[in-house]
């Protein structure tokens, strides 16, 4: 080898020649290159360059059935209120409700939330409209399983004994039948009024055995952001077959109005709640209650698709200008959050801390950080009708809101702090409080309280716990010697109602238990610790009680 690699012109790292061939056609067929082994193959051209005849296209007798439209789509079909799709019996209907599914001899409307429909009506709808339950009538495809491939070998088709009388003549033979078709809903011809089923109520002693056994128990039917659905009627009736109590545990968007949610299910299954705690609640089947002649409602096989609503933020909300609205969004952006709502929570008290903010201020905002979108939209729209309030935006995902020009104070209307010094304390208390710029206007020095602690301090005027000074300029030694006699009165009011009271406590009292006894000291020592002077223990004032008796 080392001979080879001395030689010149030789390449033992090249397939290919050394140098071109010429073109002389003199030379030998011995000095042309080697012809490659295996010849380059060669694919037929690509499918889409061939050319093939054009066919005609298919006939579809229902396009619009066959067609499917994706959540996503550009599907929109404006609808009013009335009958928009109908097959027979069976009809999709747009009303107060929403969207809205009639089935002959059903008891109610079906939907698909009962509990978490907006109360505005729909302007359009993003799908065809169809029913969602099973399609023995329905022109939507099956989108189940395959069928079978055809085999040689023969199905085996089950056989069931028939239920109904035999013919007559047909004695010692046996009559079969196959599996019946399956059947959209049974409902009974006549069903019990809901005071029949439920009987009597339940006494205390009852409600608590029934709950023992469901308060450590994690069976239980949970209600999420969709509210009560069509399908957990049928969850709660197959829970009651069970057990005569079904827990239903509620989070999220829902518990923003729980009485909304107890009422839609008292109202569906026709049960009794018998306790309810935050977002937990017990519902009882009822003391008549059967489960052979309950109604079996039909399934439905997936989700409609939302309904185009009205938008919930506008750019001028009732009662603002867009200048205002914009002003008023500026001012929120600096503003901060009363609470944060935390995922999938309980938001039972929501909407009385909304109320009681908006007490002390124009605005309020809530912070919904880390939730869903459709989630605090919804809360926004259940605080619009329950509070009520004007919603201004949901930016930087906080709820911001108005108290709107007709808010009225959940307490007595109260005058500013400061008041003529004519005026009686009854006329004072029983002036009206709205906030007009007349008043603002006439005394640059008025501080005006909260309604809320106006009727504190009203309260504790009409118990002599307070006075109300009808002069304001007063000096230290003037102002230290009404406190002083309003000191001494207070004290002896109080003290005479603590002597009553003492001496009925007396003549009711019996030497004969020691218990009773540790009742009355412990009674007594109530009594006396919110009627004890600034500044001394209510040991020491009962330490005295002998002494002046």
């Amino acid at each position: 080898m080392a001979i080879v690699a001395t030689l010149p012109g030789v390449n033992l790292f090249s397939n290919l020649p050394s140098t071109p061939p010429s073109n002389d056609p003199n030379t030998s067929s011995s000095q042309l290159p080697p012809k490659p082994p295996i010849p380059i193959p060669k694919y037929p051209p690509p499918l889409k360059s061939r050319n093939h005849p054009p066919q005609p296209p298919k006939p579809h007798s229902n396009p619009a059935a066959f067609k499917t439209f994706h959540r996503c789509s550009n599907y929109y079909k404006p609808v009013r209120e009335g009958v928009i799709s109908s097959d027979g019996d069976r009809s999709v209907i747009i009303g107060e409700s929403g969207v809205s599914y009639l089935l002959p001899g059903a008891p109610f409307e079906f939907q698909f939330s009962y509990s978490e429909t907006p109360k505005a009506k729909p302007l359009a709808i993003r799908e065809p409209a169809f029913l969602p339950f099973a399609p023995p009538t329905m022109a939507r495809p099956w989108t189940g399983k395959a069928p079978m491939k055809n085999s040689k070998k023969k199905r085996k088709i089950s056989l069931f004994d028939s239920l109904n009388q035999l013919p007559e003549g047909t004695s010692g033979a046996k009559h079969l039948e196959m599996r019946k078709a399956y059947q959209l809903g049974n409902f009974p011809a006549e069903l019990r009024p809901r005071e029949e089923v439920i009987g009597t109520p339940l006494t205390r002693a009852e409600i608590r055995e029934l709950l023992e056994p469901h308060i450590s128990s994690n069976r239980q039917v949970n209600l999420g952001r969709d509210g009560l659905t069509h399908n957990m009627l049928a969850l709660v009736l197959m829970h009651w077959k069970r057990r005569p109590v079904c827990k239903v545990r509620c989070l999220g968007v829902p518990t923003v109005d729980m009485d909304n949610v107890c009422r839609c299910l008292e109202d569906k299954t026709g049960g009794k709640i018998i306790h309810r705690v935050g977002g937990v609640v017990y519902l009882f089947r009822g003391r008549n209650y059967d489960h052979r002649t309950r109604p079996h409602y039909p399934i439905m096989l997936w989700k409609p698709a939302t309904p185009v609503y009205p938008k919930l933020i506008q750019e001028a909300p009732e009662g603002l200008t867009a200048a205002e609205a914009d002003e008023l969004r500026k001012k929120g952006e600096n503003l901060l959050p009363i609470c944060k709502l935390a995922k999938n929570g309980v938001y039972t008290s929501l909407v009385r801390d909304v109320k009681n903010a908006f007490e002390g201020s124009l605005l309020v905002k809530i912070d919904c950080k880390g939730m869903h979108a459709s989630d605090y939209k919804k809360i926004g729209a259940k605080l619009k009708e329950l509070v009520p309030c004007v919603l201004l935006s949901f930016d930087n995902e906080e709820i911001l809101m108005w108290r709107g020009q007709n808010w009225k104070s959940m307490y007595p209307e109260a005058p500013s702090a400061s008041s003529p010094p004519d005026s009686e304390t009854a006329n004072v208390f029983n002036c009206s409080g709205s906030h007009n710029s007349d008043r603002n206007k006439s005394d640059p020095k008025t501080v005006t309280s909260s309604p809320k602690m106006m009727s504190l301090w009203r309260r504790a005027i009409e118990t002599s716990k307070a006075l109300l000074l009808k002069e304001i300029n007063l000096g230290p030694d003037a102002l230290l010697k009404k406190v002083e006699e309003f000191e001494s009165l207070s004290q002896a009011t109080e003290f005479e109602g603590l002597r009553n009271e003492n001496l009925e406590e007396e003549n009711n009292y019996s030497h004969g238990d020691d218990d009773e006894d540790e009742h009355y000291l412990r009674d007594s020592f109530e009594g006396t610790e919110l009627s004890v002077p600034l500044g001394s223990l209510p040991v020491d004032f009962i330490a005295k009680q002998p002494s002046e008796q």
